[in-house]
């Protein structure tokens, strides 16, 4: 897959930018490079590559060390709601902004 220029104005335009020709043709080309890149990278063979769950699992053995998920704060919802205009139910009221 590549882009062409008017890919690239399009964009532009979608993003609001103005973008100087030189600019544009500089942006067309690092963009497909990255293209290029996702290319060269899905033609390459990973069956049976086992996912890693840690970068250094690739050369050793890692255990990750993971704590027990448990809460460890004390519930200060009410502390920390006095200096609140209004709260109700234990949630913050906040003006209405959308109509």
């Amino acid at each position: 897959m590549s882009l062409s220029a008017s890919d690239i104005a399009r964009i532009a335009s979608l993003a609001r930018l103005q973008l100087a020709s030189d600019e544009s043709e500089r942006m067309l080309s690092q963009i497909n490079g990255f293209f290029d890149l996702v290319e060269r990278m899905r033609s390459v063979d990973t069956a049976g590559v086992q996912p890693l769950a840690h970068p250094v699992a690739a050369v050793e053995d890692i255990t990750l060390r993971l704590r027990d998920d448990v809460a460890s704060e004390p519930d200060n919802r009410e502390a920390n709601q006095k200096s609140a205009p209004a709260v109700e139910a234990g949630l913050f009221l906040v003006p209405k902004v959308i109509e």
